[in-house]
Parts: C-alpha cells; sequence; structure tokens
C-alpha cells in the first residue's frame, strides 16, 4: 500500500480521534481543578494521538519506513511513559483518599479486588500474546527471508487472538 494512502489514513483516524483528544485537552485546560493523575491521562491520551498525527505528516513524506518507524516508536513509548505516570498518580490518590476516610473514622471504600484481578488477567494475557506475536515474525522473518507479508500476517493474528483470549479470559473473572 501506498505511503500516501497510509498518511491519509492516519490523518483520517487523527481527525476522528477528536472525540478523545478534545476532552483531554480541556482536562489539561483547567488546571488544578482536575486530579494529577487526570491530568497526567490526558497528556498520554494527547501524546497517542499527537503520534498518530505526526504519522499522517511522515508518511507521505517518506518512501521508506524508518522514519515512520522510529516516530510511531517514539510516540508509542513517550505515550505510555506517561500514561504508567498516570497510573501510578492514581494509586497515590487512592491511597491518599483512603487515609482522609480513616482520619474521618468513617467506612474506607474497599477497591473492587476482583475488577482489579480481571485488569491484571487481562493485562498478562495480552501482554503475553503480543511478545508471541514478535516471536512468531521474527522467527518467520529469519525463515523465509525479508520478502512476502507472511510475518505481518502471522503476527497480526497471534495478537488478534490473544486480545481475543484477554478479554475473554478478564470478562469471566468478573
Amino acid at each position: 500500500m501506498s505511503h500516501i494512502v497510509l498518511g491519509l489514513g492516519a490523518a483520517a483516524l487523527t481527525a476522528a480521534g477528536s472525540v478523545w483528544y478534545l476532552p483531554a485537552a480541556a482536562d489539561l485546560r483547567a488546571g488544578d481543578d482536575r486530579p494529577r493523575s487526570t491530568r497526567a491521562a490526558a497528556r498520554a491520551c494527547l501524546a497517542w494521538w499527537a503520534t498518530c498525527g505526526a504519522l499522517a505528516l511522515v508518511l507521505p513524506a517518506t518512501s521508506g519506513w524508518a522514519a515512520p518507524g522510529a516516530v510511531a516508536a517514539a510516540g508509542a513509548t513517550m505515550a505510555a511513559a506517561l500514561r504508567l505516570r498516570a497510573g501510578l498518580l492514581h494509586r497515590v490518590e487512592q491511597r491518599e483518599e483512603a487515609g482522609r476516610w480513616a482520619a474521618l473514622s468513617g467506612p474506607v471504600p474497599i477497591a473492587d479486588r476482583a475488577r482489579t484481578r480481571a485488569r491484571r488477567t487481562f493485562l498478562v494475557w495480552l501482554l503475553s500474546g503480543l511478545a508471541a506475536a514478535c516471536a512468531t515474525a521474527g522467527a518467520l522473518l529469519a525463515t523465509a527471508g525479508t520478502g512476502g507479508t507472511l510475518p505481518a500476517t502471522a503476527a497480526a493474528a497471534v495478537a488478534l487472538l490473544s486480545l481475543v483470549v484477554a478479554a475473554a479470559r478478564s470478562h469471566t473473572l468478573r
């Protein structure tokens, strides 16, 4: 597929993503009216969508895959780090809130353990499936060479299967 077509697709996806990045921008503009974890999650959301927008600009301008791959890897790494920080901030905020409830001698809200366990299960199955997809693509590239779409197709099939299994496993734990 042409880089221009992929760039147009990324631009259309970025435009459609306004459903997510405009509220995130509003959360950032609200400043201290929003919790720190919400603002950090909004930064991560904006980083994801900025990466998609950057790909929409880079893809038509290049003919190789090195520059778009570098943009995608850098943006995904930055956004994942920001999202991880948001999760850590959320945990700190939850502990602070539990301490406030304890100081009031009231009932401390108990976290839903089943939901936490389901999320953890989903994450474990998804990450192990993505690792299997990378291993599958690597093995096929090593044995079949660099030509053809077989490695990408096989890796996509393994990743999709791991997503389905992860969703099914986490749903049964709820």
